[in-house]
Parts: structure tokens; sequence; C-alpha cells
């Protein structure tokens, strides 16, 4: 049985639409989120009951009848490296055009816009933030793909629950329009604006900041309250303080929630 598992989880993997659900919270995201899991793993089932029992009862049967097992040894040799619940998921993308109607639609809550991020744990940091203030999604500039293993990872497998997307910057005006405001030092003190229903807002890397192309296209800087002598902030901690000012002027979805419109083909 496990050979046949196994055989099952190499013809998922090669498919370059699969995404790697490393452990038990981003499986459990997944599936609270509506993502097409095409197959499951875990080194003990009784060990997933437990978890599921736990953490998400919600789920307890339908992981239970997802979940096939596969020795430890096995297990370590399909994914990169073992998650300490030793359980892993290959599910589906969104499909682009989804993501980029989430995007488009008549928004009440912001779109994160990462400017050439390089750290995907930040990334991913920075999806679960969004998708737990409730943002529209998060678009990410330049090359590092925000659907890697390690952003995903990060995320906790909430990239199902928002609108995640590589997008050159040049596409931002049609793919998510909205005014742009982008933080910078030199901008305006974030705690003195209301930002605007559906507003593009958009960070820079801690050592560089936003790029010249980025600025020249914002409507407006923005700056985040800092101490003299302190350099930065990491990013997903900027994303953080931005998001809940926005949460306390406007306030984010507390219906479904933005994003990518749940998945109903095929089985989970």
């Amino acid at each position: 049985m496990s050979g046949d598992v196994v055989r099952e989880w190499r013809e998922a993997a090669a498919d370059d639409r699969a995404v790697l659900l490393d452990g038990f919270h981003a499986l459990k995201h997944a599936l609270r989120f509506g993502a097409r899991v095409r197959i499951a793993v875990t080194a003990s089932r009784a060990d997933a009951r437990a978890l599921a029992g736990e953490l998400a009862p919600d789920l307890a049967d339908r992981l239970d009848s997802l979940l096939a097992e596969v020795p430890d040894r096995e297990l370590r040799e399909l994914v990169p490296r073992r998650h300490p619940t030793g359980i892993a998921a290959l599910a589906d993308r969104p499909e682009p055009a989804a993501v980029r109607a989430a995007l488009r639609a008549p928004r009440s809550a912001p779109v994160v816009v990462l400017d050439n991020p390089r750290n995907l744990g930040n990334v991913g940091a920075v999806v679960r933030l969004a998708a737990g203030m409730g943002a529209t999604g998060v678009v990410t500039t330049g090359d590092a793909d925000p659907w890697h293993p390690n952003a995903v990872r990060g995320a906790a497998g909430l990239h199902y629950a928002t609108a995640v997307a590589r997008l050159p910057l040049g596409d931002l005006p049609d793919a998510a329009p909205g005014p742009l405001y982008a933080l910078d030092p030199a901008g305006d003190d974030l705690r003195t604006l209301r930002l605007p229903p559906g507003a593009l807002l958009a960070f820079g890397s801690e050592r560089h900041g936003i790029s010249p192309a980025l600025r020249t296209r914002a409507d407006r800087l923005v700056s985040l309250p800092m101490r003299p002598q302190v350099s930065s902030y990491n990013l997903a901690t900027s994303v953080a303080m931005t998001l809940y000012h926005w949460s306390q002027t406007d306030g984010p979805d507390t219906g479904d929630g933005p994003g990518v419109p749940a998945q109903t083909s095929g089985s989970t």
C-alpha cells in the first residue's frame, strides 16, 4: 500500500501546479479555505487523529479519510525536511484567473504589495497576517515565488485564505486597481492618516526600502513611527503595524473574508 501512495505522491509532485503543505497546520488551513488536496500522508494515523481531535475537530473525519500512512523513512524521502507533526500534503494552486478576479473586484480591504522581497519566510509571515486581518491579498514583485514551499510553510497554509500572486510592477494598475500607499521613512506619519478602502499598501525590503520604480508610482508615501537610531522594522512587523492601523479606521471584513473562492471541483 505505501508503495502505491509513494508513486501517487511523486506523480502529483511532478505537476508544476502542486503546492507542498508541510505539517498539520498547513493542511488544516488549506482544507478550511477550499484547497483541492490531491494527496496527504502521515507517519502515524493515530498521532494525526489526536492532533485533529485537539486542534481541528471540525476536520477530524475529513482528515481521517484523507490521510494515508507511510513509514517514517519514506515520508522523509518525499519531503525536503520532515515536519515535526509527521504530516505532509500536495494541493493545487488556485487558478490564476480566480486570483486576478479577487484582486480586481471592488474591494473594501487593502492589498499588500511586497516590492521584490528576498526572504521567503517573511513572505509567508505576511500572507499569514493578511489572511488573519482580512486583507484582500498579497502581491509580490520580483523573482521570489510567494507560493514557494518555504513561504507556504511560513504562512501555515493560509495562502488559500487570501489572494496571493506574483506580478510585474507594471501590471499592478490593471491587476489590482486602487490608490498606492508606499511605506517610506520620508512619508507622512501613519498615525495621522486614514487608509482608503481598497488601497494598495506597498512595502520594500528592510535594507533597501521601496524601489525607485515603485516610489514614482506611489500616490502617497507613508512612514511608521520609529525611535531615532533604529534603522528599520522587520517586514512582517511593518505590515502588521499598518494593517492594524487600517483595522482601527476601517476594519476587516467579518464575514467569510476576501480572497479566492473555494474550489469545488475534484475530491479532497
